[in-house]
């Protein structure tokens, strides 16, 4: 039995749930996160996601030691660009002291500045014949005047079974802006981290609860699902979803209104079906993603439809972005023929979509949405079931867009304030992305709006779209939309100057013309 030490500042071997060992690097927690009660545990930052993360100390082992054994074990893609991403740190001379001290006690560790760093070691009792996951721990805690990454640029949450996931700013790094983990006994939060095999966490207040499935970034390799997969539209965000449901193994068949469009994905082992209804008919779970509430409609209700392809055990899943009216009929029309339904639109784009990242919001039948687990985890990173009527999922999805259009035009007008006053937009661009706000949505879009590249990730059509539904759903509860309202003209007279299909940060021209 070997005792090794670990301190803030170590590559280690981190082993989350179900997914398999992945590199990171021990970091110190922001001031303001907890750490576990009754927890053995470090805070560990992943590689090649920036997901961030308690990990039991039993779940640690040191990178160097391990290495080897690991990358036998783990063949993934997403796997092999994370250890990729560890050798890059290593030679960019960040991780010196990293492995040193993992089998001496006397070797000490330094931070980027060649400084002594803290000595805060926290021992693992490893049983060199037993799983190497399983070992011992220590009474030792991090504090927080232990060193932290001076610069990540994307964090999103980890996943540990009972936390409740926070909105907490990292202060010392002005590139955070994600979620983190705290514990709570009894969640003050409706959204609750689960495992794949899902709860239902209901809240005394009856109001929506949401059940987040695991992170998905840190599962390099995916065992496909056995039931055959459909899918209906391949646009900017179908697009992509398919590209990595066949990378991930699934047996796909594919139909778009545009024929065109199926023939990459029938090169890349996709099948093609002829009409909506025989995609259903051929598919035990099909989905679809198209532009607006009347699309989704004509794509069940009309001739050769999806609807005509429902037989009793089938099941639809409705991806697009509509209202929740709509979204309720689709699900009873689908219901009444013995299908299953469920409501699972996605926030993200299209570079989101083809990196395999985006965000799940489902709603309705939760078995549709455990069969779903293998094709969520291909396209996403992290998905939610909103647990109540089909219909919560398009509520949400509605508000989510409606914030980020907004704040999409807002930053537009910054930009052309500046300009106006004389000031430099890049130094506008610049200090805006040192502050606060700073965000990579924030930074992409501004930087295309300097360099006028407008190709669409997000089309301004559909974000105005996404703003009319919520200003209209905010008026059947009497709820004021007055930020969302002006937004909306904004875009509309976008429209009006030819900028429908260009990306929504084309909003900006509506400002200068």
């Amino acid at each position: 039995m070997a005792t090794v030490h670990l301190r803030i500042g170590d590559l280690v071997w981190g082993k989350l749930g179900r997914y398999p060992p992945w590199p990171g690097k021990i970091v110190s927690p922001p001031k303001d996160l907890k750490k576990p009660r009754g927890k053995k545990c470090f805070f560990v930052k992943f590689f090649g996601t920036e997901d961030h993360a308690w990990i039991k100390v039993e779940q640690l082992k040191p990178y160097h030691p391990h290495k080897e054994e690991m990358i036998k074990i783990n063949k993934g893609k997403r796997f092999q660009q994370a250890v990729d991403a560890v050798e890059e740190f290593l030679k960019k001379g960040k991780g010196k002291e990293q492995g040193s001290h993992c089998n001496s006690d006397d070797k000490k560790s330094t931070d980027s500045k060649g400084r002594k760093a803290p000595a805060k070691p926290m021992k693992i009792i490893e049983e060199d014949d037993e799983d190497p996951f399983k070992g011992g721990s220590s009474d030792k805690e991090l504090t927080d005047s232990d060193p932290e990454p001076s610069s990540v640029q994307r964090l999103v949450a980890g996943t540990v079974s009972g936390f409740k996931w926070e909105s907490s700013p990292v202060k010392d790094d002005p590139h955070f802006h994600h979620f983190l983990l705290s514990q709570s006994e009894k969640p003050a939060s409706s959204m609750e981290t689960i495992s794949k095999r899902l709860k239902i966490i209901e809240e005394d207040t009856g109001s929506t609860s949401i059940q987040a499935a695991d992170s998905t970034a840190l599962n390099g390799s995916i065992t496909p699902t056995d039931k055959r997969i459909g899918f209906l539209g391949l646009g900017l965000m179908g697009s992509g979803v398919v590209s990595n449901l066949l990378k991930m193994g699934h047996v796909v068949t594919v139909w778009n209104r545009t024929a065109e469009k199926c023939d990459l994905f029938i090169q890349e082992g996709a099948r093609l079906g002829r009409t909506p209804a025989e995609v259903v008919s051929m598919c035990d779970i099909t989905f679809s993603c198209v532009s607006d509430p009347k699309a989704a409609r004509d794509l069940v209700l009309g001739p050769s439809g999806v609807l005509q392809g429902i037989r009793p055990g089938k099941c639809y899943v409705e991806m697009s972005t509509i209202d929740h009216e709509t979204v309720t009929e689709l699900s009873q029309v689908i219901t009444s023929r013995g299908g299953r339904f469920l409501e699972a639109p996605v926030s993200g784009s299209q570079q989101v979509s083809n990196e395999g990242m985006l965000v799940i919001l489902a709603a309705g039948d939760r078995s549709v949405y455990e069969d779903c687990s293998s094709c969520f985890q291909a396209m996403g990173k992290t998905s939610f079931f909103l647990v109540g009527e089909v219909g919560n999922a398009a509520r949400m999805m509605l508000i989510l867009n409606m914030v980020q259009g907004s704040f999409m035009a807002t930053i537009a007008e910054g930009l052309t304030l500046a300009q106006a006053t004389g000031q430099s937009q890049q130094t506008f661009l610049d200090i805006l992305c040192q502050g606060q706000m700073a965000s990579s949505f924030v930074d992409q879009k501004c930087q295309n709006i300097l360099q006028g590249n407008f190709k669409p990730d997000y089309y301004l059509k559909h974000i105005q779209k996404d703003l009319r539904l919520a200003i209209s759903m905010g008026d059947s509860v009497n709820h004021p939309t007055p930020m969302a309202a002006t937004a909306n003209e904004v875009y509309k007279r976008a429209k009006a100057l030819d900028q429908s299909d260009n990306d929504m940060s084309a909003v900006y021209r509506a400002y200068i013309h």
